[in-house]
């Protein structure tokens, strides 16, 4: 391990990162789940804004998305289908060392998605009673892909794969105009979508496009028709996350994704140099990234601190991972000892939690909630954002604790078929008529009992 410098105070190294001194307090689950460091940014803020843009995109359709490109990307669009040439040719332009990664990203994310598929259960509950879980695609699903301070084919793979490997049958796409590139959203992203063969792709962002998947845009001058999905999944702003809670329910979604964030739990065993590069590498991606390290070692956190000086100065992107760092949703979490930074790790609920200590595979089984666990130090969050095989679209501000990240079944719904015998039903009829009359509602017994008359 690399220590600090003995005569430079750690507190005084990389001020922008504050601490949050754990030590010496015994706190509730509640307790420590209020002073986790959060964002202070909340869909709220953003939901009559939201409500006007998708009341906007219901009522006026196509008219709608032009003014609102025009009014947030620049750009005057007649119709925001991406043409198939423009797939085709974004593919073939596509830098040959871009394409082989995302090959690669794609074969390992569809070997793990397809080996996670549900299988059907058929259960005899008794003779002649049958019972079948039958898991079934959604017909069709919207698929976002943000745009702004980065681009991301990678989000294209993780949101596409495991829909495919659902066997969904219609998929449709939808990321930003960009003005540099005629209107089109960006044009690795369109690679991405013809690589992996979706057609369908529109040039629409934020709140709009959320709307416009939800309740569908019918045909009309402007052009074809936008037929609405059964569900949309992609991670995207605070606009994007408060379309999908205001659509959800009209459609599906798989989460309301806000900014990304790392979680660091490590000891004194752990490398400062990774731990530092690993924390700015999900601060490049947002102001508003988390970047936070859970620690028992004091020693620790001044190498760690003493780190990001040198690395933050020299990444490309130094002033926003500065930003993220000193927000309030970042900070060094001090903790007495393992039992208690777990505990603080499962308060926190990270979207992305890497384990960075002595037995990592052991405290990685003690983790509870979690989007996705980065086990040592050879598997930082990075491998999981393009090649590890998992999915990168993942829960973010504590809602690990009931939710998953981004797969197969998000893409799917389980039918329960019943399938019953004269004899079987003969069986519980009494049951059902006895239950029946203890609810109140004695028709339901006589539905039973009518076919046994006569």
């Amino acid at each position: 391990m690399t220590s600090s410098t003995p005569d430079v105070r750690p507190d005084l190294l990389f001020p922008a990162l504050r601490t949050l001194d754990l030590r010496g307090r015994k706190l509730s689950a509640a307790e420590l789940k209020a002073v986790m460091p959060r964002a202070e940014t909340t869909t709220d803020v953003a939901s009559d804004a939201v409500a006007a843009i998708i009341g906007d995109v219901r009522a006026r359709g196509f008219a709608a998305l032009s003014e609102l490109a025009a009014k947030f990307d620049g750009v005057e669009l007649a119709h925001p289908l991406v043409p198939r040439e423009a797939l085709r040719t974004a593919l073939k332009e596509l830098d040959p060392a871009v394409r082989a990664g995302l090959e690669e990203s794609i074969r390992r994310a569809r070997i793990f998605a397809e080996a996670h598929r549900p299988a059907d259960v058929e259960v005899d509950i008794a003779d002649g009673a049958k019972v079948t879980h039958r898991w079934v695609p959604v017909n069709r699903v919207g698929l976002y892909v943000p745009g702004g301070l980065a681009v991301y084919p990678s989000s294209v793979v993780m949101n596409v794969v495991p829909a495919q490997a659902a066997g969904v049958a219609s998929l449709a796409l939808t990321s930003p105009p960009q003005k540099e590139f005629g209107g089109l959203p960006h044009p690795t992203i369109l690679a991405a979508a013809e690589l992996l063969g979706i057609e369908e792709v529109y040039a629409v962002g934020g709140a709009q496009a959320i709307a416009a998947f939800a309740y569908g845009i019918p045909a009309g001058d402007a052009g074809p028709a936008l037929e609405p999905v059964d569900v949309v999944t992609g991670p995207g702003n605070v606009f994007v996350a408060t379309a999908k809670r205001l659509v959800k329910g009209v459609v599906g979604i798989d989460a309301e994704a806000g900014p990304t964030e790392i979680a660091v739990l490590a000891d004194g065993s752990a490398d400062p140099r990774l731990v530092a590069a690993d924390l700015i590498s999900q601060a490049e991606h947002d102001p508003n990234a988390a970047s936070v390290l859970v620690t028992d070692s004091e020693e620790l956190a001044g190498s760690v601190r003493a780190a990001l000086e040198d690395q933050v100065a020299s990444t490309k992107h130094s002033e926003r991972v500065r930003t993220a760092l000193s927000g309030a949703q970042s900070a060094v979490v001090l903790v007495d000892g393992l039992e208690q930074g777990i505990a603080v790790c499962n308060a926190y609920g990270a979207e992305h939690l890497e384990i960075q200590t002595a037995d990592a595979q052991a405290v990685a089984g003690r983790i509870t909630s979690a989007g996705a666990i980065f086990v040592g130090n050879y598997s930082p969050v990075s491998l999981g954002d393009y090649c590890s095989g998992s999915n990168h679209v993942l829960p973010t501000a504590g809602t690990a604790a009931f939710s998953s990240g981004l797969n197969v079944t998000t893409f799917m719904r389980a039918i329960q078929v019943i399938d019953y015998s004269r004899d079987a039903l003969a069986e519980v009829s009494a049951h059902v008529v006895a239950l029946s009359r203890a609810e109140d509602l004695p028709a339901h017994g006589d539905a039973v009992s009518i076919r046994f008359a006569g």
